[in-house]
């Protein structure tokens, strides 16, 4: 633990915010092109496709509407392909997204449809990441 924090972080602050939002999460794949292809399918924008750097090439994603975009770059070995990326998505209607998602050929969990919270289910892309989808409420 940071000596300079103190041992329980206070539940409200004064405090100006220094974080006030998230921009981007990525995934690392073994195929960029392919996984774009995937999200493209399943409706997202693409933003931005190029080098931006020597062999690394960054490809920027977005929802319909915008929000926080996907960056889907290529692994290494301090970024590997599938892991649990934490990565949460919201739909509309989960159980025809569960249904589209199996159509493409991708390992889908069960629905999930608990009285305490949305429809949601788990899913893995095609390097093995696991990502997650719930009905927006």
């Amino acid at each position: 633990m940071n000596p300079a924090l103190p041992a329980r972080l206070p539940f409200m602050t004064t405090q100006a915010p220094t974080l006030t939002g998230i921009s981007t999460v990525a995934i690392a794949v073994s195929d960029q092109d392919a996984t774009k292809r995937l999200f493209e399918e399943l409706g997202f924008e693409t933003r931005f496709d190029g080098d931006v750097d020597v062999d690394f090439r960054w490809i920027g994603m977005a929802p319909p509407g915008g929000g926080t975009t996907l960056s889907v770059i290529a692994t290494t070995d301090a970024l590997p392909t599938g892991i649990d990326t934490g990565i949460r998505f919201i739909t509309p209607d989960a159980r025809a997204a569960h249904a589209r998602l199996v159509d493409l050929g991708l390992r889908v969990g069960d629905l999930l449809d608990w009285p305490t919270a949305p429809l949601m289910f788990e899913f893995w892309d095609l390097d093995g990441n696991t990502m997650y989808v719930a009905e927006a409420e």
